[in-house]
């Protein structure tokens, strides 16, 4: 009976997640790209449902389930129904750990703001869940029986693997220096301006760059490659399946902002503030004060992954796994060794 209570509480917690965190993020990230690309290239943008067009992105979804959901003929259907499910699943999976806030004392008990925040072996489960990701994309490649999709599949294979050594050797660098997988307690090793982002520069920008990759954004987006692969591994999906691709390529897009953000640059931290405004801790106003601080910072991070896209052209394929395998791994390397090395003297 407590394995079935704690089933359901955690599959409410994951809805919730889906409803109150992925769904609005993934529809105002859309919008805003809209906007943001507009902006760029000296354009109107979303002007058409509701006011400033902040109703387009409700507009899509109800174009998505109303299309046709087509299916080919000679594709696996059931991996070719499963694809999209196992990728939006594990984009609602990472949320788990993400810490939003510290937390908010409810009947003299600390009640922590996220899902399961507090998890020794966070980032360990980050990086499990992200490196199965891949599996959503590839199904989709394989099961549709087209050329093309195979192709994206194997492409979004190779991409992230090779990306994946160099950002899991960015965070061991991390580890070297915070002692602690728990998101939580790094986060908490950031107060005051001892963010992360500060002893490990070279770390951070090898984590952004490998979060492009595994995100499939732009100049890394070579499982779609239009131009030459009509549309990758989603090629013969419709209506809501191509839909859930999409939502969760934005869901990934907030859970690398949010990584970032917690890993390194202090997560809800808001250095000096909550002393000045005489805030204490576990108050509903500083709890308050921090979430708005995290979605502040995860919001500048989509907004960056927006304006590169719409700056920044796409990688020749032989150019991304060249960047992968000859810069970044070794880079990632060298800030491994001296890290240990700056350990050892200090």
């Amino acid at each position: 009976m407590e394995l079935l209570v704690d089933f359901l509480i955690g599959f409410l917690k994951a809805l919730i997640v889906l409803f109150l965190v992925i769904l609005p993020g993934a529809s105002g990230a859309v919008y805003f790209e809209r906007r943001i690309a507009a902006w760029i290239q000296m354009r109107i943008g979303p002007n058409r449902v509701g006011p400033y067009g902040l109703l387009q992105p409700i507009a899509d979804v109800i174009k998505l389930i109303f299309k046709e959901d087509i299916i080919p003929a000679a594709a696996d259907k059931r991996f070719h129904f499963l694809a999209p499910l196992i990728s939006i699943t594990i984009t609602v999976a990472v949320f788990a750990v993400i810490p939003f806030g510290h937390y908010v004392v409810i009947n003299g008990e600390p009640v922590y703001l996220g899902v399961a925040p507090n998890v020794h072996v966070g980032i360990l489960y980050v990086l499990a869940m992200t490196s199965m990701g891949v599996y959503g994309l590839t199904l989709a490649g394989w099961a549709s029986n087209n050329k093309y999709s195979l192709l994206g599949g194997l492409r979004s294979s190779a991409q992230m693997i090779s990306y994946e050594l160099a950002m899991g050797l960015s965070i061991v660098a991390l580890l070297m220096v915070t002692g602690t997988p728990n998101l939580m307690e790094i986060v908490e090793q950031q107060a005051g301006w001892r963010w992360n982002v500060l002893y490990q520069p070279l770390g951070f920008l090898i984590f952004l760059v490998a979060s492009f990759a595994e995100t499939n954004r732009t100049p890394f987006d070579l499982p779609e490659a239009e131009p030459e692969l009509v549309g990758g591994y989603h090629t013969e999906y419709t209506g809501m399946k191509f839909g859930m691709f999409f939502l969760a390529e934005y869901g990934n897009v907030i859970a690398a902002s949010a990584m970032m953000t917690a890993l390194f640059f202090g997560g809800w931290q808001v250095p000096f503030l909550p002393e000045l405004l005489g805030l204490q801790e576990g108050s509903v106003a500083l709890a308050l004060l921090q979430v708005a601080s995290f979605t502040i910072k995860v919001a500048i991070f989509v907004f960056f992954f927006i304006w590169v896209r719409w700056t920044v052209p796409r990688f020749r394929y032989d150019q991304l796994m060249r960047l992968g395998w000859k810069v970044l791994f070794p880079l990632s390397l060298a800030n491994v060794l001296i890290t240990g090395l700056v350990m050892l003297i200090n």
